[in-house]
């Protein structure tokens, strides 16, 4: 018999999941949308910024000092994907796989700094550290509501969106708009292709560094796999925001909001399939399917509803270019 009232309990914890992921969404985004790359990078700094960001806290360093380290973090490895991809000339797909699988390394050797050998995990106690965001701040009526991870998470989305709102509105930010939606007129202008797409690649993954760190707090620990699908569930949030709300959101800023939004409704959609009580090892499959139908219903729409000429006409057609 399945029990509402924990549903109801739950879907606070997935609104707050939506808008940690959904910085990760605004990042591949950023990626996805606006330079046309898909970047697997993702997968591998998804891991990083959290194995950052906790290891720093764990050395004692302050919150904000190791959210911005996260960030920094981030930001190398796009800038690892964008110099493979622009200065030797390697595929951006290819090179962003590239820099997934070294980051698997490199990840492992953050998370044992100090030991003398690679760790899989790291746990970070919100018992001894004041965390910004833990979900038991969310469920534990102990703590008061300004430490809820809804809101901070809410607070950084906000943040996140308006600076981005004004940074690509400035000529910077309009030369990488204008790389990704047309580079060889962008190169013609006498704008830095490459510059941008590097640029671009280092903003986007610094953001899924920061979601990640903020993760990491949020759960209580950081995992080597933890990253592992993060570039589905970007897209399935990025994917079901333009669905649902590209006729409302036109708006540079609104489009950025719509992605966080997607992200929540994935999260919200989850916690319902979990309490239906289906099995937790199809969670994968089952965003693989969620992101192939979202893909597909733009597709399916258009074809479907653009009106078809007459069969008399398109023979009529046929029939003068056969002449």
């Amino acid at each position: 018999m399945l029990d509402f009232s924990n549903l109801i309990s739950s879907l606070p914890g997935g609104v707050a999941q939506g808008l940690i992921w959904g910085i990760m969404a605004i990042g591949v985004y950023l990626t996805y949308k606006i330079l046309d790359i898909a970047d697997l990078t993702v997968d591998g700094t998804m891991s990083t910024g959290g194995a950052v960001c906790v290891m720093m806290v764990l050395s004692g360093h302050s919150m904000p000092a190791a959210l911005a380290a996260a960030f920094l973090a981030g930001m190398a490895a796009g800038f690892i994907t964008g110099f493979l991809h622009t200065v030797m000339g390697i595929q951006a797909l290819l090179a962003g796989i590239l820099t997934q699988l070294s980051l698997y390394t490199i990840n492992l050797k953050i998370l044992g700094w100090g030991s003398g050998a690679g760790k899989a995990n790291q746990a970070i106690s919100v018992d001894k550290y004041d965390l910004v965001v833990s979900s038991r701040y969310l469920f534990d009526g102990n703590y008061p509501w300004y430490k809820s991870p809804i809101l901070w998470g809410a607070v950084f989305c906000l943040v996140i969106i308006l600076v981005l709102y004004w940074f690509f509105g400035t000529e910077l930010g309009c030369s990488i708009r204008a790389t990704g939606a047309n580079p060889n007129m962008s190169r013609a202008q006498g704008i830095n292709v490459d510059f941008n797409k590097v640029l671009g690649l280092m903003i986007s993954n610094g953001l899924v560094a920061l979601s990640s760190g903020l993760l990491a707090q949020y759960q209580g620990f950081i995992d080597i796999n933890s990253g592992r699908g993060a570039i589905v569930i970007g897209l399935a949030a990025v994917i079901i925001g333009e669905v649902l709300f590209s006729k409302i959101f036109r708006n540079f800023g609104l489009k950025l909001a719509a992605v966080v939004l997607g992200a929540i409704i994935y999260y919200l959609v989850m916690q319902v399939v979990l309490w239906l009580r289906v099995d937790s090892d199809m969670l994968k499959l089952l965003t693989a399917v969620v992101v192939a139908v979202f893909l597909a219903v733009p597709y399916l729409k258009d074809k479907y509803s653009r009106p078809r000429a007459p069969a008399a006409a398109q023979a009529v057609k046929g029939g003068d270019q056969n002449a």
